[in-house]
């Protein structure tokens, strides 16, 4: 499904993180609504993995965005457009340096090719800028993060709107709250609560969640991030906006669909939560962005459990079971 008139076909187009999660969906979706645009997916491996980019046909760099050597071979090229996805995306990793200098100095430097190449910018903030601030969440309001990715993810885009005031840049941030959906197996122990507690449903394990499942959080089908990615390209001036369902659903409500969706009888077990840092509620605030980029989600929680459902199903029968 095309998300907006602008026609990609012709155009040279960056994805950073493109083997990950969101970059391998934005990778084929390009592809596929796009047959005619060079995609070249610049990735290290780490998080990121070849599966996700099946059927891929366009051009893969290894590469990371943190080694200036990597870099340079972006310079083969004359990007029209790029989505800066990579990133280190765990909450848990504590170590404050390697989070800043891969987060925060190395879009520094896309920033800088994308100058360069007269290129419009569209990355990937979120919604752990908001940390336990209240809900809510809209930008410019309360931005309290309470570990260094949350950090990491506010620098970024103080650095966007510097670079796009200075520099006569379009940079489009979008905050993403709780992303779910195909292709995030690969992400671990940092993929969502929607995929992990499906596959602990499958295999007759009771699931788990931190006492008492009353936490509520904003859940975004991928397929309305790819929405909110297609639709920046048209954005006439720069800014940073939410990309969230704008619907805060509680865990327990979350298991229920899941148990129900999975046609399985299982119990959960309330655990402790070990995180000091854990945000128990984010509702994303979206008017800004149908405003600005003429985003509408398409995907409530149970229209994106239906849609995902079968993709969990597959991926535990060939992979986990």
């Amino acid at each position: 499904m095309k998300y907006s008139n602008i026609d990609l076909n012709g155009k040279t187009i960056l994805i950073t993180g493109g083997a990950g999660f969101i970059g391998s969906n934005l990778a084929l979706h390009v592809q596929d609504n796009y047959p005619k645009a060079r995609v070249v997916v610049f990735d290290a491996f780490v998080l990121g993995h070849y599966k996700n980019l099946r059927g891929f046909k366009g051009e893969t760099i290894g590469g990371d965005i943190t080694n200036p050597l990597d870099l340079e071979r972006l310079n083969d090229y004359k990007f029209d457009y790029i989505f800066h996805e990579a990133a280190i995306s765990d909450t848990t990793v504590a170590d404050q340096k390697l989070v800043l200098q891969a987060n925060a100095n190395a879009f520094s430097d896309i920033l800088k090719i994308a100058k360069k190449h007269d290129a419009k910018v569209v990355y990937a903030s979120s919604a752990g800028v908001y940390g336990n601030s209240p809900a809510p969440n809209k930008v410019g309001e309360e931005e309290a993060p309470e570990n260094v990715y949350g950090f990491s993810k506010l620098a970024m885009d103080s650095l966007a709107m510097r670079f796009a005031n200075e520099r006569n840049m379009t940079i489009i941030g979008l905050r993403y709250f709780n992303v779910y959906g195909p292709r995030e197996i690969y992400k671990g122990k940092t993929a969502s609560m929607i995929l992990q507690l499906g596959l602990q449903i499958l295999s007759g394990k009771r699931p788990k969640l931190f006492k008492w499942g009353e936490q509520r959080r904003d859940f975004v089908y991928i397929e309305d991030v790819i929405q909110a990615n297609i639709k920046a390209l048209g954005a006439t001036k720069s800014g940073v906006y939410n990309v969230g369902s704008g619907e805060a659903r509680e865990y327990n409500e979350i298991f229920g669909n899941m148990t129900k969706t999975l046609e399985r009888n299982v119990e959960v077990e309330y655990i402790d939560n070990p995180w000091s840092f854990f945000q128990r509620h984010t509702e994303a605030d979206i008017y800004a962005t149908k405003v600005a980029l003429g985003y509408k989600p398409r995907f409530n929680l149970e229209k994106g459990i239906g849609s995902y459902a079968p993709y969990i199903v597959k991926t535990y029968e060939s992979e986990l079971k």
